[in-house]
Protein backbone atom coordinates (compact mmCIF):
# COMPACT_ATOMS: atom_id res chain seq x y z
CA UNK A 1 0.00 0.00 0.00
CA UNK A 2 1.34 3.44 -0.90
CA UNK A 3 1.57 5.56 2.26
CA UNK A 4 2.95 8.67 0.57
CA UNK A 5 -0.49 10.19 -0.06
CA UNK A 6 -1.69 9.72 3.53
CA UNK A 7 -1.38 12.42 6.14
CA UNK A 8 0.68 11.94 9.31
CA UNK A 9 -2.24 10.76 11.44
CA UNK A 10 -3.39 8.22 8.86
CA UNK A 11 0.11 6.85 8.40
CA UNK A 12 0.46 6.44 12.15
CA UNK A 13 -2.82 4.53 12.33
CA UNK A 14 -1.79 2.32 9.39
CA UNK A 15 1.46 1.45 11.11
CA UNK A 16 -0.19 0.79 14.45
CA UNK A 17 -2.79 -1.41 12.84
CA UNK A 18 -0.06 -3.76 11.61
CA UNK A 19 2.41 -3.40 14.47
CA UNK A 20 1.00 -6.43 16.32
CA UNK A 21 2.61 -8.73 13.71
CA UNK A 22 5.85 -6.74 13.60
CA UNK A 23 7.93 -9.59 15.07
CA UNK A 24 6.68 -12.00 12.40
CA UNK A 25 7.10 -9.61 9.46
CA UNK A 26 10.47 -8.13 10.39
CA UNK A 27 12.23 -10.78 12.39
CA UNK A 28 10.54 -13.90 11.02
CA UNK A 29 9.63 -15.08 14.52
CA UNK A 30 6.38 -16.28 16.05
CA UNK A 31 5.06 -14.00 18.83
CA UNK A 32 5.63 -15.38 22.37
CA UNK A 33 2.78 -17.69 23.33
CA UNK A 34 1.86 -20.69 25.48
CA UNK A 35 -1.16 -22.36 23.88
CA UNK A 36 -0.82 -25.58 25.88
CA UNK A 37 -0.81 -23.67 29.17
CA UNK A 38 -3.79 -21.60 28.08
CA UNK A 39 -5.72 -24.82 27.43
CA UNK A 40 -4.61 -26.24 30.78
CA UNK A 41 -5.70 -23.15 32.71
CA UNK A 42 -9.12 -22.96 31.06
CA UNK A 43 -9.64 -26.68 31.55
CA UNK A 44 -8.67 -26.51 35.22
CA UNK A 45 -11.12 -23.64 35.80
CA UNK A 46 -13.97 -25.77 34.47
CA UNK A 47 -12.93 -28.73 36.66
CA UNK A 48 -12.11 -27.02 39.96
CA UNK A 49 -14.62 -24.72 41.63
CA UNK A 50 -12.07 -22.44 43.30
CA UNK A 51 -9.61 -22.28 40.40
CA UNK A 52 -11.17 -19.21 38.78
CA UNK A 53 -10.59 -17.13 41.94
CA UNK A 54 -6.85 -17.73 41.51
CA UNK A 55 -6.75 -17.03 37.80
CA UNK A 56 -8.88 -13.88 37.80
CA UNK A 57 -6.31 -12.03 39.97
CA UNK A 58 -3.59 -12.68 37.39
CA UNK A 59 -5.13 -12.86 33.92
CA UNK A 60 -7.39 -10.71 31.78
CA UNK A 61 -9.06 -11.90 28.55
CA UNK A 62 -6.48 -10.13 26.36
CA UNK A 63 -3.69 -12.09 28.04
CA UNK A 64 -4.66 -15.20 26.04
CA UNK A 65 -3.01 -15.50 22.63
CA UNK A 66 -5.71 -17.64 20.98
CA UNK A 67 -8.87 -15.71 20.14
CA UNK A 68 -11.09 -18.67 21.07
CA UNK A 69 -9.48 -18.78 24.52
CA UNK A 70 -10.21 -15.08 25.02
CA UNK A 71 -13.89 -15.66 24.24
CA UNK A 72 -14.09 -18.66 26.56
CA UNK A 73 -12.45 -16.72 29.39
CA UNK A 74 -14.85 -13.79 28.91
CA UNK A 75 -17.78 -16.19 29.19
CA UNK A 76 -16.29 -17.44 32.48
CA UNK A 77 -16.10 -13.85 33.74
CA UNK A 78 -19.71 -13.31 32.73
CA UNK A 79 -20.78 -16.42 34.65
CA UNK A 80 -18.94 -15.25 37.74
CA UNK A 81 -20.65 -11.86 37.60
CA UNK A 82 -24.00 -13.65 37.47
CA UNK A 83 -22.96 -15.82 40.48
CA UNK A 84 -23.37 -18.95 38.39
CA UNK A 85 -21.09 -22.02 38.55
CA UNK A 86 -18.33 -22.39 35.97
CA UNK A 87 -18.19 -25.80 34.29
CA UNK A 88 -18.34 -27.31 30.82
CA UNK A 89 -22.12 -27.08 30.47
CA UNK A 90 -22.51 -23.51 31.77
CA UNK A 91 -19.61 -22.24 29.66
CA UNK A 92 -21.08 -23.85 26.53
CA UNK A 93 -24.49 -22.31 27.23
CA UNK A 94 -22.97 -18.88 27.90
CA UNK A 95 -21.06 -19.01 24.60
CA UNK A 96 -24.22 -20.12 22.80
CA UNK A 97 -26.21 -17.21 24.26
CA UNK A 98 -23.55 -14.82 22.95
CA UNK A 99 -23.55 -16.58 19.55
CA UNK A 100 -19.85 -17.34 19.94
CA UNK A 101 -19.97 -21.11 20.43
CA UNK A 102 -19.15 -21.97 16.81
CA UNK A 103 -16.41 -19.32 16.76
CA UNK A 104 -14.47 -21.17 19.46
CA UNK A 105 -14.85 -24.59 17.85
CA UNK A 106 -18.16 -25.79 19.23
CA UNK A 107 -18.92 -27.89 22.34
CA UNK A 108 -16.28 -30.42 21.34
CA UNK A 109 -13.43 -27.92 21.68
CA UNK A 110 -14.67 -26.67 25.07
CA UNK A 111 -14.88 -30.26 26.32
CA UNK A 112 -11.44 -31.12 24.95
CA UNK A 113 -9.85 -28.44 27.12
CA UNK A 114 -10.47 -30.58 30.21
CA UNK A 115 -9.08 -33.85 28.80
CA UNK A 116 -5.41 -33.15 29.55
CA UNK A 117 -5.96 -31.63 33.01
CA UNK A 118 -5.38 -33.75 36.10
CA UNK A 119 -5.81 -31.03 38.77
CA UNK A 120 -5.49 -27.30 39.34
CA UNK A 121 -2.50 -27.63 41.67
CA UNK A 122 -0.17 -25.61 39.42
CA UNK A 123 -2.72 -23.24 37.95
CA UNK A 124 -1.15 -20.13 39.53
CA UNK A 125 2.27 -20.90 38.04
CA UNK A 126 0.70 -21.62 34.64
CA UNK A 127 -1.25 -18.35 34.76
CA UNK A 128 1.90 -16.35 35.50
CA UNK A 129 3.67 -17.89 32.50
CA UNK A 130 0.73 -16.91 30.28
CA UNK A 131 0.96 -13.37 31.69
CA UNK A 132 4.69 -13.24 30.96
CA UNK A 133 4.08 -14.23 27.34
CA UNK A 134 1.41 -11.56 27.04
CA UNK A 135 3.74 -8.88 28.43
CA UNK A 136 6.38 -9.93 25.91
CA UNK A 137 3.85 -9.53 23.09
CA UNK A 138 2.82 -6.13 24.45
CA UNK A 139 6.45 -4.98 24.56
CA UNK A 140 6.85 -6.06 20.94
CA UNK A 141 3.66 -4.23 19.97
CA UNK A 142 4.63 -1.03 21.79
CA UNK A 143 8.14 -1.19 20.37
CA UNK A 144 6.67 -1.45 16.88
CA UNK A 145 4.52 1.62 17.46
CA UNK A 146 7.48 3.57 18.85
CA UNK A 147 9.66 2.56 15.89
CA UNK A 148 6.97 3.62 13.43
CA UNK A 149 6.44 6.96 15.18
CA UNK A 150 10.19 7.59 15.41
CA UNK A 151 10.44 7.40 11.60
CA UNK A 152 7.83 10.18 11.31
CA UNK A 153 9.64 13.46 10.65
CA UNK A 154 6.81 15.57 12.09
CA UNK A 155 6.80 13.69 15.42
CA UNK A 156 8.03 15.59 18.48
CA UNK A 157 10.76 13.53 20.14
CA UNK A 158 9.74 14.57 23.66
CA UNK A 159 6.14 13.61 22.99
CA UNK A 160 7.42 10.24 21.80
CA UNK A 161 9.36 9.77 25.04
CA UNK A 162 6.33 10.65 27.16
CA UNK A 163 4.08 8.38 25.13
CA UNK A 164 6.53 5.47 25.30
CA UNK A 165 6.96 5.83 29.03
CA UNK A 166 3.20 6.06 29.58
CA UNK A 167 2.61 2.86 27.61
CA UNK A 168 5.31 0.97 29.50
CA UNK A 169 3.94 2.20 32.80
CA UNK A 170 0.46 1.09 31.74
CA UNK A 171 1.74 -2.47 31.34
CA UNK A 172 3.29 -2.38 34.79
CA UNK A 173 0.27 -0.78 36.41
CA UNK A 174 -2.32 -3.06 34.81
CA UNK A 175 -0.58 -6.41 34.88
CA UNK A 176 2.11 -6.36 37.57
CA UNK A 177 -0.09 -5.88 40.61
CA UNK A 178 1.20 -6.20 44.14
CA UNK A 179 0.08 -9.25 46.06
CA UNK A 180 -1.34 -9.18 49.57
CA UNK A 181 0.87 -9.24 52.69
CA UNK A 182 0.35 -11.32 55.80
CA UNK A 183 -0.19 -9.37 59.01
CA UNK A 184 3.10 -10.55 60.56
CA UNK A 185 5.05 -8.93 57.70
CA UNK A 186 3.12 -5.67 58.02
CA UNK A 187 3.50 -5.73 61.82
CA UNK A 188 7.29 -5.79 61.54
CA UNK A 189 7.23 -2.77 59.22
CA UNK A 190 4.70 -0.94 61.42
CA UNK A 191 6.65 -1.51 64.64
CA UNK A 192 9.85 -0.34 62.96
CA UNK A 193 8.10 2.85 61.82
CA UNK A 194 6.72 3.44 65.33
CA UNK A 195 10.18 2.97 66.83
CA UNK A 196 11.65 5.45 64.36
CA UNK A 197 9.00 8.03 65.25
CA UNK A 198 9.54 7.51 69.01
CA UNK A 199 13.19 8.46 68.69
CA UNK A 200 12.56 11.54 66.59
CA UNK A 201 13.48 14.85 68.19
CA UNK A 202 10.78 16.65 66.19
CA UNK A 203 7.04 16.08 65.93
CA UNK A 204 6.85 16.48 62.15
CA UNK A 205 6.82 13.07 60.46
CA UNK A 206 6.16 14.24 56.89
CA UNK A 207 7.06 17.15 54.63
CA UNK A 208 6.87 20.38 56.68
CA UNK A 209 4.42 23.06 55.58
CA UNK A 210 6.44 25.87 57.13
CA UNK A 211 3.51 26.93 59.33
CA UNK A 212 3.87 25.57 62.91
CA UNK A 213 0.14 25.88 63.64
CA UNK A 214 -0.67 23.79 60.56
CA UNK A 215 2.06 21.24 61.22
CA UNK A 216 0.67 20.67 64.73
CA UNK A 217 -2.47 19.29 63.12
CA UNK A 218 -1.02 17.48 60.09
CA UNK A 219 2.49 16.57 61.39
CA UNK A 220 3.60 17.51 57.89
CA UNK A 221 2.34 16.24 54.55
CA UNK A 222 2.34 12.45 54.82
CA UNK A 223 3.54 10.02 52.17
CA UNK A 224 0.83 8.61 49.83
CA UNK A 225 -1.69 11.30 50.90
CA UNK A 226 -3.79 13.25 48.41
CA UNK A 227 -4.44 16.75 49.80
CA UNK A 228 -7.03 18.99 48.16
CA UNK A 229 -6.58 22.75 48.64
CA UNK A 230 -9.73 24.55 47.51
CA UNK A 231 -10.96 28.13 47.42
CA UNK A 232 -12.85 30.62 45.28
CA UNK A 233 -10.90 32.45 42.52
CA UNK A 234 -8.51 35.22 43.67
CA UNK A 235 -8.56 34.15 47.34
CA UNK A 236 -4.89 33.13 47.24
CA UNK A 237 -4.69 29.42 46.35
CA UNK A 238 -1.64 29.73 44.12
CA UNK A 239 0.13 32.09 46.52
CA UNK A 240 -0.46 29.72 49.43
CA UNK A 241 0.63 26.70 47.38
CA UNK A 242 3.84 28.50 46.38
CA UNK A 243 4.46 29.24 50.05
CA UNK A 244 4.10 25.53 50.81
CA UNK A 245 6.51 24.68 47.98
CA UNK A 246 9.07 27.26 49.06
CA UNK A 247 8.86 26.28 52.74
CA UNK A 248 9.33 22.58 51.93
CA UNK A 249 12.27 23.11 49.58
CA UNK A 250 14.04 25.60 51.87
CA UNK A 251 13.28 23.88 55.18
CA UNK A 252 16.22 24.06 57.57
CA UNK A 253 15.38 20.73 59.19
CA UNK A 254 14.11 18.68 56.24
CA UNK A 255 14.67 20.23 52.79
CA UNK A 256 12.47 18.39 50.31
CA UNK A 257 12.66 18.38 46.49
CA UNK A 258 9.30 19.46 45.10
CA UNK A 259 7.69 19.71 41.67
CA UNK A 260 5.05 22.34 40.89
CA UNK A 261 2.75 21.65 37.92
CA UNK A 262 1.12 24.90 36.80
CA UNK A 263 -1.63 24.57 34.21
CA UNK A 264 -2.69 28.19 34.60
CA UNK A 265 0.43 30.36 34.93
CA UNK A 266 3.81 30.34 33.23
CA UNK A 267 6.97 29.30 35.04
CA UNK A 268 8.28 32.88 34.84
CA UNK A 269 5.19 34.21 36.63
CA UNK A 270 5.53 31.58 39.35
CA UNK A 271 9.21 32.32 39.92
CA UNK A 272 8.41 36.03 40.14
CA UNK A 273 5.92 35.31 42.91
CA UNK A 274 8.37 33.08 44.76
CA UNK A 275 11.04 35.78 44.52
CA UNK A 276 8.65 38.36 45.95
CA UNK A 277 7.79 36.15 48.92
CA UNK A 278 11.41 35.23 49.62
CA UNK A 279 12.93 38.71 49.19
CA UNK A 280 9.87 40.56 50.57
CA UNK A 281 9.99 43.03 47.69
CA UNK A 282 6.58 44.00 46.33
CA UNK A 283 5.37 41.73 43.54
CA UNK A 284 4.04 44.68 41.55
CA UNK A 285 7.46 46.32 41.58
CA UNK A 286 9.21 43.12 40.47
CA UNK A 287 6.68 42.49 37.70
CA UNK A 288 7.08 46.01 36.32
CA UNK A 289 10.82 46.21 36.88
CA UNK A 290 10.36 49.47 38.81
CA UNK A 291 12.76 48.87 41.69
CA UNK A 292 15.24 51.07 43.46
CA UNK A 293 18.88 50.01 43.80
CA UNK A 294 18.43 48.90 47.42
CA UNK A 295 15.43 46.79 46.41
CA UNK A 296 17.43 45.15 43.63
CA UNK A 297 20.18 44.32 46.12
CA UNK A 298 17.55 42.94 48.48
CA UNK A 299 16.14 40.85 45.62
CA UNK A 300 19.56 39.34 44.90
CA UNK A 301 20.64 38.87 48.51
CA UNK A 302 17.45 37.45 50.01
CA UNK A 303 15.76 36.01 46.94
CA UNK A 304 17.87 34.98 43.97
CA UNK A 305 20.91 33.65 45.85
CA UNK A 306 18.80 31.62 48.24
CA UNK A 307 16.40 30.23 45.62
CA UNK A 308 19.11 29.36 43.09
CA UNK A 309 20.02 26.21 45.03
CA UNK A 310 16.46 25.28 46.03
CA UNK A 311 15.31 21.84 44.79
CA UNK A 312 12.19 23.23 43.08
CA UNK A 313 11.08 21.98 39.66
CA UNK A 314 8.37 23.78 37.68
CA UNK A 315 6.34 22.37 34.79
CA UNK A 316 3.98 24.84 33.10
CA UNK A 317 2.63 22.49 30.40
CA UNK A 318 -0.88 23.60 29.47
CA UNK A 319 -3.74 21.07 29.24
CA UNK A 320 -1.68 18.39 30.97
CA UNK A 321 -3.44 15.04 31.09
CA UNK A 322 -3.20 12.54 33.90
CA UNK A 323 -1.05 10.06 31.97
CA UNK A 324 1.55 12.70 31.08
CA UNK A 325 1.56 13.87 34.69
CA UNK A 326 2.11 10.33 35.92
CA UNK A 327 4.99 9.72 33.50
CA UNK A 328 6.71 12.98 34.45
CA UNK A 329 6.32 12.33 38.18
CA UNK A 330 7.79 8.87 37.86
CA UNK A 331 10.86 10.25 36.07
CA UNK A 332 11.30 13.04 38.63
CA UNK A 333 10.92 10.57 41.48
CA UNK A 334 13.61 8.34 40.01
CA UNK A 335 16.02 11.14 39.08
CA UNK A 336 15.52 13.72 41.84
CA UNK A 337 13.66 11.78 44.58
CA UNK A 338 10.75 14.23 44.56
CA UNK A 339 9.15 14.46 48.02
CA UNK A 340 6.13 16.69 47.25
CA UNK A 341 3.95 17.19 44.16
CA UNK A 342 1.75 20.28 43.76
CA UNK A 343 -0.81 20.68 40.95
CA UNK A 344 -2.40 24.04 40.10
CA UNK A 345 -5.13 23.23 39.47
CA UNK A 346 -7.30 20.10 39.21
CA UNK A 347 -10.10 21.37 36.95
CA UNK A 348 -7.63 22.39 34.23
CA UNK A 349 -6.36 18.84 33.83
CA UNK A 350 -7.73 16.45 31.22
CA UNK A 351 -8.29 12.73 31.41
CA UNK A 352 -7.06 10.00 29.10
CA UNK A 353 -8.43 11.82 26.06
CA UNK A 354 -10.31 8.81 24.72
CA UNK A 355 -13.58 9.13 26.60
CA UNK A 356 -15.80 10.73 24.02
CA UNK A 357 -18.99 9.75 25.81
CA UNK A 358 -17.90 10.74 29.33
CA UNK A 359 -19.03 13.99 30.91
CA UNK A 360 -16.81 16.39 32.80
CA UNK A 361 -17.82 15.04 36.21
CA UNK A 362 -16.76 11.53 35.23
CA UNK A 363 -13.50 12.87 33.84
CA UNK A 364 -12.70 14.73 37.06
CA UNK A 365 -13.53 11.57 39.00
CA UNK A 366 -11.02 9.64 36.89
CA UNK A 367 -8.36 12.30 37.39
CA UNK A 368 -8.93 12.39 41.15
CA UNK A 369 -8.74 8.60 41.37
CA UNK A 370 -5.53 8.51 39.34
CA UNK A 371 -3.92 11.19 41.52
CA UNK A 372 -4.62 9.10 44.61
CA UNK A 373 -3.17 6.02 42.89
CA UNK A 374 -0.09 8.03 41.89
CA UNK A 375 0.45 9.30 45.45
CA UNK A 376 0.24 5.75 46.75
CA UNK A 377 2.50 4.32 44.06
CA UNK A 378 5.26 6.93 44.50
CA UNK A 379 4.76 7.15 48.28
CA UNK A 380 4.73 10.93 47.87
CA UNK A 381 2.17 13.49 49.08
CA UNK A 382 0.26 15.29 46.33
CA UNK A 383 -1.36 18.69 46.91
CA UNK A 384 -3.95 19.42 44.22
CA UNK A 385 -5.58 22.84 44.05
CA UNK A 386 -9.27 22.94 43.24
CA UNK A 387 -11.93 25.49 42.43
CA UNK A 388 -15.16 25.83 44.41
CA UNK A 389 -18.61 26.11 42.92
CA UNK A 390 -20.69 29.30 43.09
CA UNK A 391 -22.89 27.73 45.76
CA UNK A 392 -20.77 29.36 48.44
CA UNK A 393 -21.57 32.79 46.97
CA UNK A 394 -25.32 32.24 46.89
CA UNK A 395 -25.65 30.82 50.38
CA UNK A 396 -28.46 32.74 52.08
CA UNK A 397 -27.45 32.26 55.71
CA UNK A 398 -24.52 34.65 55.29
CA UNK A 399 -21.94 31.98 56.13
CA UNK A 400 -19.37 32.06 53.34
CA UNK A 401 -17.03 29.49 54.86
CA UNK A 402 -16.61 26.76 52.19
CA UNK A 403 -18.00 23.28 52.78
CA UNK A 404 -17.21 19.87 51.27
CA UNK A 405 -20.35 20.10 49.15
CA UNK A 406 -18.90 23.21 47.46
CA UNK A 407 -16.14 21.25 45.71
CA UNK A 408 -16.62 21.86 42.02
CA UNK A 409 -17.67 19.27 39.41
CA UNK A 410 -17.27 16.05 41.34
CA UNK A 411 -17.98 14.46 44.69
CA UNK A 412 -15.22 11.96 43.91
CA UNK A 413 -12.67 14.61 44.92
CA UNK A 414 -14.02 14.51 48.45
CA UNK A 415 -14.07 10.72 48.39
CA UNK A 416 -10.52 10.18 47.10
CA UNK A 417 -8.79 12.87 49.17
CA UNK A 418 -7.08 12.07 52.45
CA UNK A 419 -7.32 15.72 53.43
CA UNK A 420 -9.44 18.62 52.18
CA UNK A 421 -8.48 22.18 53.12
CA UNK A 422 -10.37 25.38 52.34
CA UNK A 423 -8.93 28.89 52.23
CA UNK A 424 -11.29 31.62 53.41
CA UNK A 425 -10.55 35.34 53.74
CA UNK A 426 -13.33 37.50 55.26
CA UNK A 427 -12.22 40.61 53.37
CA UNK A 428 -12.87 38.73 50.09
CA UNK A 429 -16.56 39.14 50.95
CA UNK A 430 -16.10 42.77 52.12
CA UNK A 431 -16.06 41.76 55.78
CA UNK A 432 -13.45 44.21 57.08
CA UNK A 433 -13.82 43.78 60.86
CA UNK A 434 -14.44 41.01 63.37
CA UNK A 435 -17.08 40.77 66.10
CA UNK A 436 -15.08 43.15 68.29
CA UNK A 437 -14.95 45.78 65.59
CA UNK A 438 -11.22 45.22 65.00
CA UNK A 439 -9.76 45.22 61.50
CA UNK A 440 -9.21 41.75 60.05
CA UNK A 441 -7.14 42.93 57.11
CA UNK A 442 -5.21 39.95 55.72
CA UNK A 443 -6.79 37.45 58.12
CA UNK A 444 -6.95 34.05 56.43
CA UNK A 445 -8.66 30.88 57.65
CA UNK A 446 -7.30 27.53 56.50
CA UNK A 447 -10.08 25.13 57.37
CA UNK A 448 -9.35 21.39 57.43
CA UNK A 449 -12.76 19.96 56.50
CA UNK A 450 -11.62 16.37 55.98
CA UNK A 451 -8.65 14.68 57.63
CA UNK A 452 -8.51 10.92 57.30
CA UNK A 453 -5.73 10.56 59.86
CA UNK A 454 -6.25 13.50 62.19
CA UNK A 455 -8.49 16.17 63.64
CA UNK A 456 -10.57 18.83 61.90
CA UNK A 457 -9.43 22.33 62.80
CA UNK A 458 -9.24 25.85 61.43
CA UNK A 459 -5.81 27.50 61.25
CA UNK A 460 -5.51 31.28 61.19
CA UNK A 461 -2.82 32.88 59.05
CA UNK A 462 -2.18 36.38 57.78
CA UNK A 463 -2.02 37.02 54.04
CA UNK A 464 0.49 39.56 52.78
CA UNK A 465 -0.51 39.34 49.16
CA UNK A 466 1.52 42.35 48.12
CA UNK A 467 4.56 40.12 48.60
CA UNK A 468 2.70 36.84 47.97
CA UNK A 469 3.42 35.60 51.47
CA UNK A 470 1.47 34.00 54.31
CA UNK A 471 2.66 34.20 57.93
CA UNK A 472 1.40 32.99 61.28
CA UNK A 473 -1.45 35.11 62.64
CA UNK A 474 -0.69 37.00 65.84
CA UNK A 475 -3.43 38.55 67.95
CA UNK A 476 -1.24 41.61 68.70
CA UNK A 477 -0.06 42.00 65.14
CA UNK A 478 0.62 45.70 64.48
CA UNK A 479 0.22 46.07 60.76
CA UNK A 480 0.90 49.80 61.01
CA UNK A 481 4.57 49.12 61.83
CA UNK A 482 5.14 47.84 58.32
CA UNK A 483 6.70 44.52 59.31
CA UNK A 484 6.25 43.10 55.83
CA UNK A 485 9.70 43.70 54.36
CA UNK A 486 13.35 44.52 54.86
CA UNK A 487 15.87 43.43 57.48
CA UNK A 488 14.54 44.09 60.97
CA UNK A 489 16.62 44.37 64.14
CA UNK A 490 15.64 45.15 67.75
CA UNK A 491 16.90 48.27 69.55
CA UNK A 492 16.26 49.30 73.18
CA UNK A 493 13.23 51.46 73.72
CA UNK A 494 12.61 53.37 76.88
CA UNK A 495 8.91 53.61 76.24
CA UNK A 496 6.06 51.28 77.07
CA UNK A 497 6.13 47.57 76.51
CA UNK A 498 3.26 47.34 74.08
CA UNK A 499 5.31 47.55 70.90
CA UNK A 500 5.90 44.63 68.58
CA UNK A 501 8.70 42.49 69.89
CA UNK A 502 8.24 43.49 73.52
CA UNK A 503 9.78 41.26 76.12
CA UNK A 504 13.10 39.48 76.52
CA UNK A 505 16.11 40.22 78.72
CA UNK A 506 16.44 43.78 77.48
CA UNK A 507 12.83 44.63 78.25
CA UNK A 508 10.62 46.20 75.61
CA UNK A 509 12.12 46.50 72.15
CA UNK A 510 11.04 48.42 69.09
CA UNK A 511 11.83 46.86 65.74
CA UNK A 512 13.26 49.16 63.07
CA UNK A 513 14.15 48.31 59.51
CA UNK A 514 17.78 48.25 58.46
CA UNK A 515 18.75 48.88 54.86
CA UNK A 516 15.24 49.23 53.43
CA UNK A 517 13.07 52.19 52.45
CA UNK A 518 9.81 50.29 52.11
CA UNK A 519 8.17 52.46 54.78
CA UNK A 520 8.86 55.56 52.72
CA UNK A 521 6.44 54.35 50.06
CA UNK A 522 3.15 56.29 49.79
CA UNK A 523 1.09 53.21 50.73
CA UNK A 524 1.02 51.05 53.82
CA UNK A 525 1.81 47.36 54.16
CA UNK A 526 -1.84 46.53 54.57
CA UNK A 527 -2.76 47.89 51.16
CA UNK A 528 -3.74 45.18 48.70
CA UNK A 529 -1.79 44.76 45.50
CA UNK A 530 -4.02 44.56 42.41
CA UNK A 531 -3.56 40.80 41.85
Amino acid sequence: MDLTNLNSKDRKQRRRGSSIDLSTMVYGKVPPQAKDLEEAVLGAVMLEKSAFDVVVEILKPECFYVDAHQRIYRSMQSLQQKSQPIDILTVVEELRSKEELEMVGGPYYVTRLTNSVVSSANIEAHSKIILQKFIQRELIRISGEIIGDAYEDSADVFDLLDEAEAKLFEITNNHMKKNYDSIDTVLVQTVQRIEDMRHRTEDITGVPSGFPSLDKVTYGWQNSDLIILAARPAVGKTAFALNLARNAALSSTRPTPIVFFSLEMSSAQLVTRILSAESEVWLEKISRGKMEDYEMKQLYAKGIQRLAQAPIFIDDTAALNVFELRAKCRRLKTKHNIGLIIIDYLQLMSGAGNGKNTNREQEISTISRNLKMLAKELMTPIIALSQLSRAVETRKDGNKMPQLSDLRESGAIEQDADMVMFIYRPEYYDITSNEMGESNKGETHVRIAKHRNGSLETIRLKAQLHIQKFVEFEEDDFSGLGMGGGNWKPVPDGGGGSGAGAGGDDGAKLYIQAGSKMNDMPFGDDDEAPF
